[in-house]
């Protein structure tokens, strides 16, 4: 990673949410950093040693499913990432993050991190939330694994690609996702989700340009993710 010295104190997740007073402590303990496209910033089974924020730029959380690489979740602009791997068992991360793009991160060790949670109530209590809709996620994803069409899992892909990084001028998803990437995020294989995305766009659901999806009939798209 280069190195790079800002850091965005009303984006960062951590800093936005502690204490003013706590903020020479944070500029003390931060590291900041720029990842290139395709770098991987954390290898799943790699020890922890900290935890990431996002201040720029796109990050996709994924980790080994057998064969297969399974993207759990993106993280953008304000984001954290990293905080998977604090728990009271275990010292290794459980999975991987790599850069979609050229992204800013915001890293503090372990250590520094834990202090702060006790430190910072109101921090705490968002961090708090946050797992429980991590956890409301992960377990609706499995449950849209086990028991959705590819079909319905994609209008679910898509429908909260667009409720996480919106759309632009031309209604395209502001994320331009890869085929591989979007099967791994839907737990499908690269073969059938360009044949269900061929059907999204005979449907007149979606259009598609290179990598960019846009959303021709966002009601079509929620019927499908209700099935």
């Amino acid at each position: 990673m280069k190195k790079n010295t800002s850091c965005d104190l009303q984006t960062c997740f951590m800093c936005k949410l502690s204490l003013k007073e706590w903020h020479p402590a944070i500029a003390s303990n931060k590291q900041n950093f720029i990842a290139k496209k395709g770098e991987v910033i954390i290898k799943e089974g790699d020890p922890v040693s900290g935890v990431y924020f996002v201040t720029s730029g796109n990050v996709k959380v994924h980790k080994q499913w057998g064969e297969k690489e399974l993207i759990l979740r993106f993280a953008n602009k304000g984001a954290i990432f990293g905080h998977r791997g604090i728990t009271s068992t275990t010292s290794l991360y459980p999975i991987s993050a790599t850069a979609l793009e050229t992204t800013s991160l915001c890293f503090v060790d372990i250590e520094f991190f834990k202090t702060t949670v006790k430190v910072n109530q109101e921090f705490a209590y968002a961090l708090l939330m946050f797992y429980a809709d991590e956890l409301h996620a992960s377990e609706k994803k499995m449950r849209n694994l086990a028991l959705m069409s590819v079909k319905g899992r994609l209008a679910v892909a898509i429908l909260g690609l667009k409720n996480q990084f919106g759309l632009n001028e031309a209604g395209y998803l502001n994320l331009a996702l890869s085929r591989q990437d979007l099967a791994a995020f839907t737990g499908a294989t690269y073969e059938t989700v360009f044949r269900t995305m061929n059907e999204l766009l005979l449907d007149k659901l979606i259009i598609v340009q290179d990598k960019a999806i846009g959303i021709l009939d966002e009601g079509g798209l929620i019927n499908l993710s209700n099935k």
